[in-house]
């Protein structure tokens, strides 16, 4: 069996191009694994996985759980709203007790950037990063990876692939940009100058502030949501003035002349960064990046899993 290159999933930062094309091969057989009468495979029968998640998650939090039970694998789930993390333990402590009951993998989602590469260095469990503050998402964009190749037919090497909205607060945006640049994709980040970050031009990334030109540049448009809940500061005078100038809908899509792709990461704000006529249409394959979120993680833990 061949070998991811390390033993946690920290950062697209840390995979080589042939982790991602392993990954993703590894994710076609498990989505024909999902899509047969019986979705179960033995794979992880042994295996404890303890999913942390000290943020509120939906989509993230279920796709993980339901890999870990189509892998066959135990699993624990641990939520800090109802810990002793509000009773003022330490994160490495929190961890440590439930290594303690003799746990393998680790998934974790925390506020703070760097928190699962912190844990990387203490503990021996492998820990596979679920969004890590504003700094990466790594298996959101495995799987956007692998919803483009699926739709597209083919790899992404001269692909333009553009990033829409909230660039500098969302870990969706780094991960994608890393995910996509190995792979051969050429980016352009589009959205207000206040939400594109200062460094990007260091990622071999264009910058774009017109969204009618950049969907008529690309093939694939992923469109971030407005997070409003990680912005201390206004960064644009209202959602409707966003929406103005930086929302897409149906009318834009089909005045292209040629076909594109749309995206979303979810929760869509509908009305604000898509319409839901945009985002219910033909152009989207919102719905099977969900369904492939499911195939991507399975094969994530079953590789990480191989390296003990």
């Amino acid at each position: 069996m061949q070998k991811l290159s390390t033993r946690h999933l920290l950062g697209i930062k840390d995979l080589t191009p042939d982790d991602i094309e392993l990954i993703m091969a590894t994710a076609r057989e498990f989505k024909e694994v999902i899509n047969r009468p019986i979705k179960k495979v033995p794979s992880l029968r042994d295996v404890t996985i303890a999913n942390v998640f000290f943020e509120n998650s939906t989509r993230t939090r279920l796709s993980f759980e339901l890999a870990e039970k189509r892998l066959s694998a135990d699993t624990i789930n641990f939520s800090a709203s109802g810990s002793s993390v509000k009773k003022g333990e330490t994160l490495l402590d929190t961890v440590n007790n439930i290594l303690a009951m003799k746990v393998d993998m680790i998934v974790m989602r925390h506020a703070s950037p760097g928190a699962p590469h912190f844990l990387s260095k203490h503990i021996s469990a492998n820990i596979v990063n679920a969004g890590d503050g504003t700094h990466e998402h790594p298996t959101q964009a495995l799987l956007d990876s692998f919803s483009m190749r699926e739709k597209l037919g083919t790899d992404l090497a001269g692909k333009k692939i553009a990033i829409i909205g909230d660039i500098l607060h969302s870990r969706v945006a780094l991960s994608n940009i890393f995910a996509l640049r190995k792979q051969g994709a050429e980016v352009t980040l589009c959205g207000p100058s206040t939400l594109i970050p200062r460094y990007v031009n260091e990622l071999g990334v264009k910058v774009s502030h017109n969204v009618k030109e950049t969907l008529a540049w690309c093939d694939v448009a992923n469109v971030l949501r407005i997070q409003l809940e990680r912005q201390q500061i206004k960064y644009f005078p209202t959602l409707r003035e966003y929406s103005l100038y930086f929302g897409i809908n149906k009318k834009m899509l089909d005045d292209l002349n040629k076909e594109i792709i749309i995206m979303h990461p979810g929760p869509i704000n509908r009305g604000v960064e898509l319409t839901s006529d945009a985002a219910d249409s033909h152009h989207s394959i919102i719905l099977d990046q969900v369904e492939n979120g499911v195939a991507v993680r399975m094969a994530v833990l079953y590789l990480l899993a191989g390296q003990n």
